[in-house]
């Protein structure tokens, strides 16, 4: 069996899921009212600045919470198989994975928010706290976009 990188991973689903700018998604969002938009960053990430009225649901816990019969199971998630579900991470690659994974259990209008809440603000569009309170569009920037460590770069043989 072959490997895989991540990057591979999300370039392999692009071509088989619908993905929408954020623009497109703020538009979506006014024109229909009770769109879901489920952002699927950790707790922490959604914490620090998320789009007003999404729905946290962590990706590790995503696929149980769109099914029955678990301790995870979100009914309005579960219910929304045939309504539109905007998926939403911080750059878009992890809503890819997620976005083709529940067109795997039904879903029939899922998409993922190409550039993620990364690309929301830079667009700036409103993103709030877990108050409720509109969120800097600077500070989130530096929250948006943390460095990667030397630690975290392959070795180099």
């Amino acid at each position: 069996m072959s490997t895989s990188t991540f990057a591979n991973l999300v370039a392999a689903a692009l071509p088989h899921i619908k993905e929408l700018m954020p623009w497109d998604v703020d538009a979506m969002r006014k024109a229909t009212p009770g769109l879901l938009i489920v952002d699927i960053r950790e707790p922490d990430e959604y914490a620090l600045g998320h789009i007003q009225g999404s729905l946290l649901v962590p990706r590790g816990i995503l696929e149980a919470s769109c099914d029955w019969g678990y301790s995870d199971t979100l009914p309005m998630l579960a219910l929304a198989r045939n309504q539109p579900v905007v998926l939403v991470c911080r750059s878009g690659n992890r809503t890819a994975l997620a976005a083709l994974t529940l067109q795997q259990m039904g879903f029939n209008q899922v998409f993922s928010m190409k550039t993620g809440v990364r690309g929301w603000n830079d667009y700036e569009l409103p993103l709030v706290n877990m108050l409720n309170e509109p969120v800097d569009i600077d500070l989130a920037e530096e929250t948006l976009s943390p460095p990667v460590l030397p630690i975290q770069m392959a070795p180099k043989n």
